[in-house]
């Protein structure tokens, strides 16, 4: 079989109506159109979520909340995740997250939660670190750093 020798499937492509070709066509006269009315009409189209005229959902739904186009989102890694993954004096930084399986996207940068507790003294180089976090790391001998 050759490209040129492709066909569609039999029954699976149909041929674009032609309208407006005689009464006998099934769709002369009024073209498949009917009688009058909004549709019958050229250009008689809609825009999407019309409701003719009626107050559309998308105005009736009260507005609730606010998007703050400058917010930052942190991939999160948690003390309980280290443990398995890092042993003593490993320094964990983005690199080595990701390494880990532990970040996929950086997005703005790698925040440290205190879920769990730390076993391993690591040296963490973080952009952000919660107050527990930080108290857990060094309780465990190691040490902290924002970057």
């Amino acid at each position: 079989m050759k490209l040129n020798e492709l066909k569609a499937a039999e029954g699976s492509r149909r041929g674009r109506k032609r309208v407006g070709r005689g009464t006998s066509s099934g769709f002369g006269k009024t073209s498949g159109r009917g009688q009058k009315g909004q549709l019958a009409r050229q250009g008689g189209k809609t825009r999407m979520g019309f409701e003719g005229g009626q107050m559309p959902l998308y105005r009736r739904m009260p507005k609730r909340g606010f998007n703050n186009i400058n917010r930052k989102e942190y991939a999160i890694v948690n003390l309980r995740d280290l443990n398995d993954k890092f042993a003593d004096g490993d320094s964990v930084d983005l690199q080595a997250l990701k390494a880990a399986g532990l970040v996929k996207k950086e997005l703005a940068g790698v925040k440290l939660l205190g879920n769990g507790e730390l076993k391993a003294k690591l040296t963490v180089k973080v952009n952000k670190v919660s107050a527990a976090a930080k108290k857990a790391v060094e309780a465990a001998g190691g040490s902290v750093e924002v970057i």
